[in-house]
């Protein structure tokens, strides 16, 4: 049962961390020290630690020892690398989910897409990016793909702040008819145009890369 609780703290800790570093709460270079953000949390400071050590995996916070811990600065290098491949593996889990999906799977993507439109013309960037997750899950889920989905997890937070940029962005609102596209081409059990479809969807991530480079 101990070992339980810890590890619900440890989550609790990683989710509020990374959210608040995705939101901008923790900007990128902003240091870290593990006593305040347990203070912040009210934890323990061991599921703080532990938490800090799965984003300094994920590639959101960097230590140096006995020098510092903070957020890792916006590394355009690392974000593309990253975003090269949360690319390809979301194009390869909809060329997988095409042939399984059901009824109940276009419904779900309707929704979540009708959801982002929403909050993107509200202005809600936090839940356009949640809607645009619900969307994209469908296929990952569908694709029954454990490597696909564990490497688009691992991945993902590396290019979150971008999307975040993005969604910000009026230019944004162009992924609401790229998904309606997609989700065309999965009704047409067209697992190949689903699968170029949400590469292009990705690829405008590129776009805001070089913004930041320049």
């Amino acid at each position: 049962m101990q070992y339980i609780s810890r590890a619900l703290f440890r989550d609790q800790a990683l989710t509020a961390i990374r959210e608040a570093i995705l939101g901008g709460d923790l900007a990128p270079g902003t240091p870290i020290k593990d006593v305040e953000l347990a203070e912040r949390l009210g934890l323990s400071r061991t599921p703080v630690r532990e938490a800090l050590a799965r984003l300094t995996d994920e590639g959101l916070v960097e230590t140096k020892p006995h020098s510092y811990t903070r957020v890792t600065p916006l590394d355009t290098t690392a974000v593309r690398d990253a975003h090269v491949v949360v690319k390809a593996m979301h194009a390869l889990a909809a060329r997988l989910a095409v042939p399984r999906m059901a009824d109940d799977d276009l419904a779900a993507m309707r929704v979540a897409n009708a959801a982002f439109a929403r909050a993107l013309a509200s202005g809600d960037v936090p839940s356009a990016l949640a809607a645009d997750d619900d969307f994209h899950a469908v296929a990952v889920r569908r694709s029954d793909n454990f490597a696909v989905i564990a490497t688009i997890e691992r991945y993902t937070p590396l290019v979150r702040r971008l999307e975040r940029l993005r969604f910000a962005a009026p230019t944004g609102r162009h992924s609401v008819a790229m998904h309606d596209e997609i989700i065309a081409a999965c009704a047409a059990a067209d697992a190949e145009s689903a699968a170029r479809l949400v590469e292009r969807n990705w690829a405008t991530l590129a776009d805001l890369l070089s913004v930041e480079e320049n």
